[in-house]
């Protein structure tokens, strides 16, 4: 049998480590981390406004969508949406918003790190224990419920 280690499991066979817990975040509820299956869904809301403005001004006689319209107008939305409203459309529509770690309002140059590095793609498929990507990480925010 391998010995319990108390970080591993509470005193009612609950966990007593949670994603989150090292930033000082509530396990469940308001301010929790968010989940991989509502960030999965926010990211595909968000990819729909972006294709469609892409269809409608960058579109090719042939009807090809310029595939560099669609990512600009991601990231250019992503920017916009973090500092104003507190996350992207998909983030709000879904109970989640963008913190800064520190407190205090996320800034503009937080959204931007965030959002060059979620387009490399990689950063944000390497998550920590509080399952933050990468891309949250370097610029000090994460996706938190509301």
């Amino acid at each position: 049998m391998v010995p319990s280690d108390s970080r591993d499991s509470a005193p009612n066979g609950a966990s007593a480590d949670w994603p989150g817990r090292r930033l000082g975040l509530p396990e469940s509820g308001s301010l929790s981390i968010a989940r991989p299956g509502r960030r999965i869904v926010a990211l595909l809301i968000d990819q729909t406004p972006a294709y469609l403005l892409a269809f409608a001004f960058f579109r090719s006689p042939e009807g090809f969508i310029d595939g560099l319209a669609i990512t600009v107008i991601f990231a250019a939305l992503q920017i916009l949406f973090i500092p104003t409203i507190g996350g992207s459309i998909g983030h709000r529509l879904l109970g989640m918003r963008v913190i800064a770690i520190g407190g205090g309002w996320v800034g503009v140059w937080r959204p931007i790190v965030r959002t060059l590095l979620l387009l490399l793609v990689i950063p944000a498929l390497i998550w920590d224990a509080d399952q933050r990507g990468m891309h949250d990480k370097i610029a000090g925010t994460a996706l938190v419920r509301f």
